[in-house]
């Protein structure tokens, strides 16, 4: 049975991470990176592609835990459950911080009366596709195929044997005592890993995540809300590099039965803006630090090659396939690995690197000499090609358009390079240079991207189209936010494009501008959007009543999946998203400002 999105939690050790649902399971796994292929894949698929449950020894299929939550600033799950019998127990899930090979660690420990818990294991590399050759060694499992391996053991041993290409394990607990498992990855031409000691790593990981989290220094309202939100941009960061994954799953749908299907488990550019403001405004100065560095990286060479997002690594080949051994979540096909989109030309990326860069050295963090000279390319490189169509925010599958919103991006750029000259001379470059283009972009959007009859910013020029993106316009200081086409737009975006009180990104009736069938769910981030432009726009209690209502979106360990559906009630969309968490730390910070602030800081034109 598919359990919905919003059912998962999500454990991780800052280089992969894994889902577990409300019954037990862990569905999703990929090792030894986020963009590895998955070891456990039922959430794409169904049981037999891998997973890995722990629940009451004659639990049905599908029966869930009494309760459960994260233990506090950190993401260590504990998932209780109260056993007909009258016993109970806790699972505490969790990854430690890896030193070499990665570890899923899940400890069951008694409550009370007695229990009977049954653990069942079912590995399959390559996302549910091999089937692994398991063997006893030392007292322990392993399991191996191709140049994938695995340990698995407990602590102490249990009775645990093989049964249907599966490794089971069942015991009895009562009150205080506990039993250990540990699965370890390692390539399968090395030798395996020195096994971790499961309780000191338990130990070890809340005091490590505790440690971080005392690090926040914000404290303005919602902060439970956004320490859960930076926990969680933190769990989907690649530590080697600093990169943040835009989800943890690739294929979740837009619509359940649908085609929307992507894989999200790699660094968009256009990310880098808001994460960045997210992440200085609570006082993580080392993840911003290593988030630039990380940007720098991907971004050297020609700008002509610039690409909207990177693998983790900073990896430039990211080709896109399917699954087809997959059905997909909910019978959502096809299961796509890797994302096309890489190839498409998307302007505004421009605008948000260097607005990434701007906000980077004007919060303080120390200026590289070299990145003022990447940002003079890519500014080159955008003075010449801002006036071609592109494939837009979205990525859209359909014909390049002039998107109003890589245009602003545009403005963007220029107006970030004016500015960052303009607060050091030594810096080298011709200013007027600059200004002039910010002025030529500004000019063209406003006589091309406006609908001065229905008072709104369009999706793209020539269209009646609109587009969620337009309430990033006061935020980007491209016009005030009391002017009227700002207050025109947002009223025009939240009538045609609101649903439920929500926001989708952009029409999907008719002949959609994205090329593709179906329709999708509101959008998180866009609903976020909406939030801080009501706010800005001086709608105060709109604004707040609208972040609490997408506060009750989110599950009960407070994740938030990339859509909603307000009919349904369900999460839709890769899972959990850290755009729409950005988005939820954004609107926190926003909304403890005066509404006359302008984020963007720029008066337009």
């Amino acid at each position: 049975m598919t359990q919905p999105i919003e059912d998962y939690a999500l454990i991780g050790d800052l280089m992969t991470s894994g889902l577990v649902g409300r019954d037990g399971s862990i569905d999703w796994l990929c090792l030894p990176r986020f963009d590895s292929p998955a070891c456990f894949a039922a959430l794409l698929g169904d049981k037999e592609n891998g997973h890995w449950r722990i629940a009451p020894a004659g639990a049905a299929d599908g029966a869930q835990c009494t309760r459960r939550a994260y233990v506090d600033g950190s993401l260590v799950l504990e998932s209780y459950w109260d056993t007909p019998g009258g016993g109970s127990f806790k699972v505490i899930d969790f990854m430690p911080q890896r030193d070499s090979a990665p570890d899923v660690i899940r400890v069951v420990e008694g409550l009370s009366g007695e229990v009977a818990v049954l653990s069942v294991l079912r590995l399959r590399f390559d996302y549910g596709h091999v089937v692994p050759w398991v063997r006893r060694a030392d007292g322990d499992r392993v399991a191996v195929a191709g140049p994938d391996s695995a340990w698995f053991r407990s602590e102490p041993s249990v009775h645990t044997w093989g049964e249907a290409n599966s490794t089971r394990s069942e015991f009895t607990l009562t009150a205080g005592e506990r039993v250990a498992f540990v699965l370890t990855w390692h390539p399968s031409h090395e030798p395996r890993p020195e096994p971790c000691d499961p309780y000191e790593a338990l130990e070890q990981g809340l005091a490590d995540w505790h440690e971080w989290s005392e690090q926040c220094t914000y404290e303005g309202p919602y902060r439970e809300a956004v320490t859960r939100s930076l926990i969680t941009l933190k769990a989907l960061t690649y530590a080697p590099t600093g990169g943040i994954a835009a989800a943890a799953t690739t294929s979740l749908p837009e619509e359940l039965g649908g085609v929307r299907n992507w894989d999200y488990r790699y660094c968009w550019l256009r990310d880098a803006t808001l994460t960045l403001g997210s992440l200085l405004e609570t006082g993580f100065l080392d993840e911003a630090h290593a988030w630039r560095e990380w940007l720098l990286r991907a971004v050297a060479g020609d700008p002509a090659d610039l690409q909207i997002m990177y693998g983790i690594g900073g990896e430039r080949r990211i080709p896109e396939f399917d699954l087809p051994w997959l059905r997909g979540y909910a019978a959502s096909s096809p299961v796509r690995v890797g994302n096309a989109a890489v190839d498409q030309l998307q302007l505004d990326v421009y605008g948000e690197v260097l607005d990434s860069l701007y906000l980077a050295r004007s919060s303080g963090l120390p200026a590289e000499r070299h990145a003022w000279r990447i940002q003079l390319a890519l500014l080159d490189f955008l003075e010449r090609n801002w006036r071609r169509p592109d494939e837009g925010l979205w990525e859209v599958r359909g014909p390049r358009r002039h998107f109003v919103h890589s245009k602003v991006m545009a403005w963007v750029a220029a107006d970030r390079a004016v500015r960052t000259m303009e607060s050091d001379s030594s810096l080298l470059g011709d200013v007027q240079r600059w200004r002039t283009m910010r002025d030529q972009v500004h000019q063209d959007v406003i006589e091309n991207g406006f609908d001065p009859v229905r008072g709104t910013f369009t999706q793209y020029y020539g269209s009646r189209e609109l587009d969620a993106a337009t309430l990033l316009i006061p935020r980007v200081g491209f016009l005030p936010p009391d002017d009227p086409r700002v207050i025109g737009t947002v009223d025009a975006v939240r009538a045609e494009l609101g649903s439920s009180g929500l926001v989708r990104r952009y029409s999907t009736e008719g002949p959609s501008v994205d090329g593709l069938p179906g329709d999708e769910g509101a959008f998180l981030a866009c609903s976020f959007w909406l939030a801080d432009a009501l706010h800005m726009t001086g709608r105060e209690k709109e604004a707040r009543e609208l972040f609490e209502r997408l506060l009750a979106v989110r599950n009960d360990v407070g994740l938030l999946a990339e859509e909603y559906d307000p009919v349904s009630g369900c999460q839709l969309g890769n899972f959990p998203q850290a755009f729409s968490h950005v988005g939820l730390v954004n609107t926190a910070i926003t909304l403890g400002r005066p509404a006359v602030d302008s984020i963007g800081g720029a008066d337009g034109n």
